[in-house]
């Protein structure tokens, strides 16, 4: 397994040396509540501080627009937050703070505090400049913005949603080509079919096959159905993000490309959020741009990445991780208590999530167990609870049925609350920081399905 450095906000910045910025890719491992949205904010300070970039040279690209607007407080308040502290030093001193970044910061010469002063003060001031966005909004910004629209027509309308369309051109073609076809059955079309327009650029396999196989009906219903979307979206002058994807990638097949040379010029310090959700076509787009041109930081959760229902593609971040020329990981979790993540980790620390360089590395808890926030709950902060074969009355040699066993989960977790509001722990509050008696409004519970949830529901009202 590979042993990460641990990431410090006070070490030399990645790609910058006494020349300044050289072109370097660094890899962040950051698991949940480890602080990825501070970091990212603090290491966007630190190059506009220290003059490595101003705000306009720098992009963060994130994943949602949710994310997006959130990044651009934090990064805004950041930048603002930071001058005031270094006016606060230059006026004799600022306040203690525990602020690792600020410390570093008010360390130096009057003219050196000033100069960073000003930049941040500027920073904040062309903050409408900057390019904090999703990854959509990069390639429209790029593709249009830069003027290297490719063959797109520019009054085509982006279209968010195109499964309608979809569903309108697999009925079209299976009905004209493949209703009396045994061979391909309209639930497979539509498999087919979805599969085709969430992997744009996969490969279709066999590409071979014997005449009237199976594999001969459905790579051909794969490739009749592309190229008829594909003529569809024209004829209707719509586009989807992924064609945005697809079309800025082959603008950046050129190494030589004009595109790739006014990204650069553009953007010295690349930030990627949430890097575990990136899919291959995105990873070549920012691995072509700016992998070896600037200084690149790719921040996620490799732990992550193994979800692939939910977008994750856990061979696009081994692939990143294999050309990054740093790989670091954030060690302390922010948010859970000292018992909780001494707990888990007790469980989970070095195991391999499917590859030996997706390992679970050992986290500490920011909080001390004096400053936990739940005291006086019964039993362990995590724990594993076990239904056994003879407490649901299945034979030894058999599997107890799913309708068996989720009334009595849902049982099990009703009289787990019930004991812990009867046990009379507390909880500190988060505005006074007082203790005050553990409620029912404190208590999450989290289900797959919304039937368990009702089960539990059920319990929780007997």
């Amino acid at each position: 397994m590979t042993t990460l450095r641990p990431f410090d906000i006070t070490a030399p910045l990645p790609g910058v040396t006494g020349d300044g910025l050289t072109p370097t890719t660094s890899l962040l491992e950051a698991s949940a509540g480890t602080g990825k949205t501070w970091t990212i904010a603090a290491l966007i300070t630190r190059y506009v501080a220290d003059g490595h970039a101003t705000i306009d040279q720098v992009l963060a690209v994130t994943f949602t627009n949710a994310a997006t607007n959130e990044l651009r407080e934090r990064v805004r308040s950041r930048l603002a937050e930071a001058a005031d502290h270094l006016d606060a030093a230059l006026a004799g001193g600022p306040p203690p703070t525990t602020d690792s970044l600020v410390t570093l910061l008010v360390a130096g010469t009057p003219t050196e505090l000033t100069a960073r002063r000003d930049r941040l003060r500027e920073a904040v001031a062309a903050f409408d400049t900057s390019t904090i966005v999703t990854i959509h909004q990069f390639c429209q910004l790029v593709l249009k913005g830069l003027g290297i629209a490719g063959d797109t027509d520019p009054r085509a309308t982006l279209v968010e949603d195109l499964s309608d369309l979809r569903k309108e051109v697999v009925d079209d073609l299976w009905l004209r080509d493949h209703s009396l076809d045994p061979r391909l059955t309209h639930d497979d079309a539509g498999t087919i079919a979805k599969a085709i327009f969430d992997n744009p650029g996969a490969r279709l396999a066999p590409e071979t096959f014997d005449p009237g196989s199976v594999d001969e009906a459905r790579v051909g219903f794969a490739r009749s159905v592309a190229t008829e979307f594909e003529h569809r979206k024209r004829r209707l002058g719509v586009l989807s993000f992924d064609d945005l994807l697809g079309q800025l990638r082959d603008v950046l097949v050129d190494t030589d490309a004009v595109a790739g040379g006014r990204m650069r010029a553009r953007w010295q310090v690349v930030l990627i959020d949430e890097f575990q959700d990136t899919d291959p076509v995105q990873w070549d787009v920012f691995e072509r741009a700016f992998h070896g041109h600037a200084v690149l930081v790719l921040i996620g959760d490799p732990k992550q990445a193994i979800y692939a229902f939910r977008g994750g593609d856990v061979f696009t971040y081994l692939r990143a991780a294999g050309v990054a020329d740093v790989r670091q990981t954030l060690t302390t979790n922010q948010r859970s208590d000292h018992a909780l993540v001494a707990s888990v980790h007790q469980v989970l620390n070095h195991a391999h999530l499917g590859d030996a360089q997706i390992a679970v590395h050992p986290i500490e808890a920011a909080r001390s167990a004096d400053a936990d926030c739940v005291r006086g709950l019964p039993g362990a902060p995590f724990q594993l609870r076990a239904l056994l074969r003879a407490d649901l009355g299945a034979p030894a040699d058999a599997l107890a049925k799913v309708d068996a066993v989720r009334p009595r989960i849902a049982e099990d977790v009703a009289a787990q609350v019930r004991h812990n509001l009867g046990a009379g722990a507390e909880v500190r509050d988060a505005g006074t920081g007082r203790w005050v008696p553990l409620t029912a409004g404190h208590i999450a519970v989290l289900a797959h399905a919304r039937r368990d949830l009702e089960l539990v529901q059920a319990g929780l009202r007997a």
